[in-house]
């Protein structure tokens, strides 16, 4: 008797919870277009949002929990607004597109903004949804599942017109994944704790701008894009690249700050053979390098596959270990209109006090080869023998190796980088 009294109590229980909800939700269903809404100070179950217009708002007391399962939040119709939410424990099947707030294709211009967000799977999927703006949310995965495991803090999926601002993602797979989605705007981002700070694919158009990254394996990785302005980001500290660029083209990079990158560094050991690049670029042509800072890693900019036809000028590369690393078949002129980069490692002089080095800088000759395919013979770096090998390229040239030449190196850095010097 006992337990079918204890059975009918739970039962009571199941039942006026899903009341509640289907009630929520009715009252939801039946707000006018424009009206706005604030949600009841409770724990709910997941809801889906169909009017149009609507602004549906949250208490500090408010959890929108998905119950392990599924969206916590699906998003539906046009303009509609959420904000200071807590969305909490959606699905972890990522092949199903489980996702804290999931924006349908139909919802065109949606505002989430404030909301706070704790899950494994997708933190907010756009999908196809044009003219969205994500702004000032806190985004947290689950550090308990690997990383590879985890879904993307934001992820855009053909998305157009998008506005993703000052968002705060920690312990998701990537914070941004952009995928064929153009046209979008990411900015005043901070990311740590990642695979990839902002990971774009095949997106064409693409505005990239104060956004920071720390403690990731890749700070930005993009690949296969064209045409993306990538300007005053920050990567400190991250592991494996700050800035990888895979087959982009046509795009500008200026006023980024990279400090730190060192391979090994987050795992607490030091990784045998491999380091940490600033910048590693491959297979990408025909861009521009402006007023960037590239500085205390393991290498500051690293060029392969055919990477050439850049322009790179009034740049800082400072203390790196090794600052260019250059795999080509062509010579590469690194300045422009007589202004060539800033060097920390340039021993020449500026006889007439024009601010510009009288001998060119070039960092890739055959004794950095040599290194680079012999690393223990680093000792010899000062020696008579190193000194010799030098002396000899020049008198020599037909010996020559391609690679990088500045004609005109900075003797002291551009004005717009001192701020950030290390």
């Amino acid at each position: 008797m006992h337990e079918i009294s204890r059975y009918g109590v739970a039962l009571t229980v199941a039942l006026f919870a899903l009341t509640a909800k289907a009630d929520l939700q009715e009252d939801l269903d039946a707000l006018e277009p424009g009206a706005s809404f604030e949600l009841p100070p409770e724990q709910l179950s997941s809801l889906a949002f169909n009017v149009a217009g609507v602004t549906v708002s949250c208490g500090p007391e408010t959890v929108i929990d998905g119950g392990g399962s599924g969206n916590s939040v699906h998003i539906l119709a046009p303009d509609v607004t959420l904000k200071d939410c807590d969305v909490r424990n959606w699905g972890d099947d990522l092949n199903e597109l489980d996702a804290g707030i999931f924006v349908a294709r139909e919802a065109k211009g949606t505002v989430l903004e404030g909301n706070r967000l704790n899950g494994p799977a997708f933190g907010i999927w756009l999908d196809a949804t044009p003219d969205v703006t994500v702004r000032n949310n806190m985004i947290r995965g689950d550090a308990s599942i690997r990383s590879q495991d985890r879904g993307n803090g934001i992820h855009l999926f053909n998305t157009t017109g998008a506005l993703i601002e000052g968002n705060d993602i920690h312990e998701t797979r990537d914070a941004i994944y952009i995928e064929t989605a153009n046209g979008n705007t990411i900015r005043g981002n901070t990311m740590a704790d990642l695979r990839y700070g902002i990971h774009y694919m095949y997106s064409f158009d693409n505005r990239l701008e104060g956004n920071v990254t720390r403690n990731t394996r890749t700070g930005y990785a993009l690949m296969q894009s064209k045409r993306l302005t990538v300007i005053n980001n920050r990567s400190e500290n991250d592991e494996n690249y700050g800035i990888l660029m895979n087959f982009i083209t046509q795009s500008e990079l200026r006023g980024n700050v990279v400090i730190g990158v060192s391979r090994g560094q987050n795992s607490g050991a030091a990784v045998s053979g491999v380091e940490g690049k600033a910048v590693f670029i491959y297979n990408s042509l025909y861009n521009t390098f402006e007023n960037n800072l590239f500085a205390d890693s393991n290498i500051g900019i690293h060029l392969t596959a055919g990477s050439e036809d850049n322009e790179v000028f009034s740049n800082a590369f400072v203390n790196n270990q090794r600052q260019v690393k250059y795999v080509a078949t062509r010579t590469q002129e690194w300045s422009k209109d007589g202004r060539g980069n800033y060097w920390s490692d340039y021993l020449g002089w500026d006889r007439d006090q024009n601010g510009l080095g009288d001998v060119p800088y070039e960092p890739n000759d055959n004794v950095d080869r040599l290194l680079w395919t012999y690393p223990e013979a680093r000792i010899l770096m000062h020696s008579p023998a190193v000194d010799t090998l030098r002396w000899v390229q020049e008198a020599f040239p037909v010996v020559k190796s391609a690679g990088v030449t500045d004609s005109h190196p900075l003797m002291r850095p551009p004005e717009t980088l001192r701020a950030e010097m290390p």
